[in-house]
């Protein structure tokens, strides 16, 4: 299964966020949109970094409640890994999973073009998986 395919079942649409934006924002976005992470974009395409509850939540553990008015260039994460429609699940997956992070943006010729979450990965291969175990009960029923 590719990327492309866990985009075919979810949302095109990307909660952005300009980076001298407020961390303030960042929380009030993340509850809007009920979603763990924000790509930041000045342009909505060009990705300049991510910012997760995750950072938000480490900032604030070392910054205090002066971080609400902290710039989101401030504490985002710059070093953003990608990904294009083409590729594996099960490959990025495995990089989520050993690199310890749970959302990744989908690039299109560079440009964002969508994101996706570990949770969204996990649910399409058990979609798969209880399509093939479907596949194969019906193959089993059928050879009686």
């Amino acid at each position: 299964m590719q990327v492309k395919d866990v985009l075919a079942h979810k949302s095109a649409e990307v909660a952005t966020i300009e980076p001298g934006r407020s961390v303030a924002e960042v929380v009030a976005a993340l509850a809007r949109n009920g979603v763990g992470a924000l790509v930041v974009s000045s342009d909505g395409r060009t990705i300049e970094g991510i910012i997760s509850e995750r950072d938000v939540v480490r900032a604030l553990n070392s910054r205090g409640a002066a971080l609400l008015q902290t710039a989101v260039r401030e504490i985002m994460t710059v070093s953003v890994h990608t990904c294009v429609p083409t590729d594996q699940v099960a490959s990025l997956a495995r990089t989520m999973t050993d690199k310890r992070f749970r959302h990744m943006p989908v690039t299109i010729d560079g440009a964002l073009a969508g994101i996706v979450s570990i949770g969204d990965l996990v649910k399409s291969r058990m979609d798969e998986m209880e399509t093939e175990h479907d596949q194969l009960v019906d193959y089993i029923s059928s050879a009686r």
